[in-house]
């Protein structure tokens, strides 16, 4: 997905909200997602993708929760609900990527699963096992880590 296209499927899916944002805030809110997952556009990965969505549209309603927090109330007409909806949609969206961060983290950081944990390196000795012949530095011989990609 490019960044042309996150920015047209933003607007498809803050629908009558987009009246409230300028073009640039979609920039702004893509350009600041990316600095949340530390990832680039354009993007393939589906779990790239959703989180890059999530993450602009946090932005975009913090944009939009900012913008309202300087409104007033008059009477009995109480703006600030507008400000709560908002600043409970952020918080929502902050715990869920929070909780994709603990649950996922080796997706986050561009690793396998396997590679998130502490991995054991034999020795590498080796022996003939007819001779007993030392067989330690021969140039087939691997040194084994576990786990790997196979096991």
């Amino acid at each position: 997905m490019t960044k042309a296209e996150l920015t047209t499927l933003l607007q498809q899916e803050v629908k009558g909200l987009t009246g409230s944002l300028a073009d640039d805030d979609y920039s702004n809110a893509i350009d600041a997602a990316e600095r949340d997952t530390g990832w680039s556009m354009p993007q393939t990965s589906d779990f790239k993708v959703k989180w890059l969505v999530e993450r602009s549209k946090r932005h975009l309603f913090f944009f939009l929760m900012s913008e309202s927090a300087s409104k007033f109330r008059y009477k009995d007409i109480h703006l600030q609900h507008r400000f709560d909806h908002y600043s409970s949609l952020v918080d929502k969206l902050d715990a869920a990527f929070e909780k994709a961060q603990q649950d996922d983290p080796y997706q986050f950081a561009d690793v396998s699963a396997y590679e998130q944990y502490g991995h054991k390196v034999d020795a590498g000795f080796a022996y003939d096992d007819q001779t007993g012949r030392d067989l330690t530095y021969d140039d087939d011989n691997l040194t084994l880590i576990h786990p790997n990609e196979n096991s």
